[in-house]
């Protein structure tokens, strides 16, 4: 089923995404080479906490960490450890946060010191397929139109598109409907209406697009080991267009 969003309900999600935003902006100056990635999830759970939210990953269907810390060929649900980030890497981080009762997720992709071309290349471009998806997003149109546009830009700059995943609706569950996918054809889906809030975000490979889990049960990787990035906003749809919930 997909809810449309009180007044009230709206308020508060405009704030879980302002803590979300806000989140991501604090951390930037510490994603430097050397810092491990349970550091970073520990400054995250400590940030949102300090705003008066809770981190909404935290437990999530038995997740062990604060926020998703996936690096290079890791596409999404890299769990917190002692690896420390290397001069080179790219890591997304997948921010979500809870406040009174509802929910923001917004995950970016950060260059950490000096990365390859190739890797900007990557970043470059599956943040540009998020706003290629944002796009098409308004009252009136359908889900198939975001996929359709980040899967023809993606296709267009020879990056593989991971099928598996989705975006998906957000409220006061983390994961709602509709499923939002980076791929689909114009005009199919479900109809996008006004007051709906739905999370949009590319999962994009420098390689194939064929992923599979490690034993830990979360985290999903590339099968040809080659990097991978993921730039996500959540949403609120207006008459005329969208809203950023998770503004940066």
């Amino acid at each position: 089923m997909i809810n449309i969003k009180t007044p009230r309900e709206i308020e508060l999600m405009r704030v879980a995404g302002e803590i979300v935003g806000d989140t991501h902006k604090y951390l930037i100056p510490f994603l430097k080479p050397g810092i491990t990635t349970k550091e970073i999830d520990s400054l995250a759970r400590d940030y949102i906490i300090k705003r008066d939210a809770t981190p909404s990953c935290y437990h999530y269907e038995g997740y062990p960490a604060n926020i998703c810390i996936s690096i290079n060929e890791e596409v999404v649900h890299g769990i917190a450890s002692n690896r420390k980030l290397c001069d080179g890497d790219i890591v997304t981080l997948d921010i979500c946060a809870c406040y009174k009762g509802y929910h923001g997720d917004s995950a970016w992709s950060y260059p950490i010191g000096n990365i390859s071309e190739e890797k900007k290349y990557l970043l470059e471009h599956t943040e540009k397929a998020l706003f290629k998806g944002l796009e098409q997003v308004k009252s009136g149109a359908r889900v198939g139109d975001i996929g359709y546009a980040v899967e023809k830009y993606a296709t267009e700059h020879n990056l593989g598109v991971v099928k598996e995943l989705v975006g998906h609706g957000v409220g006061n569950k983390l994961h709602e409907d509709p499923d939002v996918p980076n791929y689909g054809k114009k005009n199919t889906g479900p109809i996008l209406k006004e007051g709906m809030v739905i999370a949009v975000e590319p999962m994009l490979n420098l390689g194939t697009a064929d992923v599979y889990l490690l034993d830990d049960d979360w985290t999903v990787v590339t099968a040809d080991n080659q990097p991978s990035a993921h730039f996500e906003h959540t949403v609120l749809i207006t008459k005329d267009g969208y809203e950023i919930l998770t503004k940066r």
